[in-house]
């Protein structure tokens, strides 16, 4: 006689629901985790514990989120990195961007030392000069990412203390605003910390307006630049050439500047422009399709990367920058 089978597949399902926050189906505000987050507001800053507790419940945790920001676009090789964002629909959006706001980059480039080329390059490769802002809510984002991957839980809810704080600041309802995946805002894509620490009213009308406002985002990312130390009127990066062996250990080494440019020349590294060679230099290595590309990046290529900590990113932006000015000064001088 064959005894009848029972499957415990539902059971396990349902306490595993019951375990686990990722496959919880329950109210976000009714999970512990997110409650003694609502606690800590309440005893931090003076959030009330019934309003976030309202806000919490019509919280969805969003699976494409972590899918999201498992697969970045920086974990491509530069081959495939370089073409998303160094195209003529950003390059010519940028000439255009910049001769509408010339004054505000003027200023900005006399307020904080920072090059429009390379305030106008952020704008473009974050937002496309403000067409794509993200559509996801930054409120889902943020508690997603907060509470569902652990990976990165504590910067995320760190970000989500920054956004509801943001949010009561700037007298703006949490629920919504949209931005990207990981809760990047506005034209200039700056995540909440980032907001309230470099945010600036560059036009003097009482509110920071990284939305709609382009001199608001111009004012912010050259102060941004300029907190990182920037500096006026150096260089960025070159082109470079390696000889023998020595500069895999250079490579090794990272973005961050450190040695003197003129001991890197010393170990069979060239340059296409003259720099200066006492200052400190990092040798950078990009996965061409048929070989590797090398460039010595200066004290401010590194600054770009605090804006976003991939090389290919601010390779992005210093080339696309450069493409912008080029074309920017060639339009310039067919009308003269």
């Amino acid at each position: 006689m064959l005894k009848k089978t029972v499957s415990l597949q539902p059971l396990v399902v349902f306490i595993l629901c019951l375990l686990s926050p990722a496959l919880s189906l329950a109210d976000l505000s009714a999970r512990s985790d997110v409650r003694e987050f609502i606690d800590d507001m309440n005893k931090k800053h003076g959030f009330k514990e019934g309003e976030l507790l309202k806000v919490f419940a019509k919280v969805d945790i969003n699976q494409k989120i972590i899918d999201a920001i498992t697969r970045p676009a920086e974990a491509k090789p530069w081959h495939e990195y370089r073409p998303i964002f160094l195209t003529e629909k950003r390059i010519n959006g940028g000439v255009e961007f910049w001769k509408q706001n010339d004054a505000a980059l003027s200023r900005a480039y006399k307020d904080f030392g920072v090059n429009p080329e390379i305030i106008v390059a952020i704008i473009g490769v974050e937002s496309l000069y403000g067409k794509y802002r993200g559509r996801y809510s930054v409120l889902e984002s943020l508690s997603t990412l907060a509470f569902n991957y652990p990976k990165r839980s504590r910067f995320f809810k760190s970000e989500l203390e920054q956004f509801l704080l943001l949010a009561r600041e700037e007298n703006i309802d949490p629920e919504e605003i949209k931005g990207s995946y990981a809760g990047a805002m506005g034209k200039p894509q700056f995540i909440s910390s980032s907001f309230r620490r470099y945010a600036v009213d560059f036009d003097n009308d009482g509110k920071r307006d990284l939305w709609g406002n382009s001199v608001d985002v111009i004012g912010s990312v050259a102060n941004y630049f300029a907190e990182h130390n920037w500096r006026k009127g150096q260089p960025v990066a070159s082109k470079a050439k390696v000889n023998g062996n020595g500069y895999k250990a250079l490579v090794k080494k990272g973005i961050r500047p450190h040695m003197p440019l003129g001991d890197m020349l010393k170990k069979g590294i060239s340059i296409a422009d003259d720099f200066p060679t006492d200052e400190k230099a990092a040798l950078i290595e990009l996965e061409n399709k048929d070989g590797e590309e090398y460039w010595v990046g200066m004290d401010n290529f590194y600054v770009i990367t605090r804006y976003n900590h991939s090389q290919l990113y601010a390779m992005a932006v210093y080339q696309l920058s450069k493409a912008i000015k080029e074309k920017r000064q060639t339009a310039v001088a067919v009308t003269e």
